[in-house]
């Protein structure tokens, strides 16, 4: 059974996931790859304010493809997460609750996770239009100069994802780990 969420996600609702959970999320989410996050945390650094508000939203870790002619959005797959784990502090203190990307996150961020309680989903790599269709609306709305890479807000409906890391420490790759070692071939 699926758990459908909408966002911007509140505290109760990140509380209510576990690791493993089939999540359909609708609503709105944000765009942002490397060079989004090491802009917005320079900016942090400096002093300044982000582009976007992030308390209570999902950034999704993807750099699209430019659409075709009567599309929304060109195919729009998960990009590797760990990339972004030196960046992801600085946002959960101002209140970031989500995130979506593929493959695992290091040790500190699933920290991380427990202690600001937001939640790391994954979405199915090489899928990538599939997933695109979930997406009603984008718009670019900060740093267009980084052309796929800009942060986008995306509506979306039905997006699908899993609980990959949730705020009580547990954590899918490892559970799936365990789960297949175990097994004699």
């Amino acid at each position: 059974m699926e758990k459908r969420i909408t966002t911007p996600l509140t505290e109760e609702t990140v509380e209510a996931l576990r690791a493993g959970d089939k999540v359909l999320i609708s609503g709105y989410i944000y765009t942002a790859r490397d060079a989004a996050h090491k802009r917005m945390v320079e900016a942090l650094h400096r002093g300044e304010g982000l582009p976007i508000d992030v308390k209570g939203q999902i950034i999704y870790y993807v750099g699209p493809t430019p659409p075709r002619p009567g599309q929304v959005i060109g195919s729009a797959g998960p990009t590797t997460a760990i990339r972004m784990d030196k960046y992801v502090e600085d946002l959960l203190k101002l209140g970031l609750k989500g995130m979506i990307g593929k493959g695992y996150r290091s040790p500190q961020v699933k920290e991380l996770l427990k202690k600001y309680k937001a939640v790391y989903f994954a979405a199915v790599g090489g899928v990538a239009v599939l997933l695109s269709k979930c997406i009603k609306s984008s718009e670019v709305v900060a740093y267009e100069d980084l052309g796929t890479e800009a942060i986008r807000r995306l509506y979306v409906e039905d997006f699908p994802v899993i609980v990959a890391n949730d705020i009580y420490g547990g954590d899918l790759f490892e559970e799936g780990r365990r789960k297949f070692s175990r097994i004699e071939i």
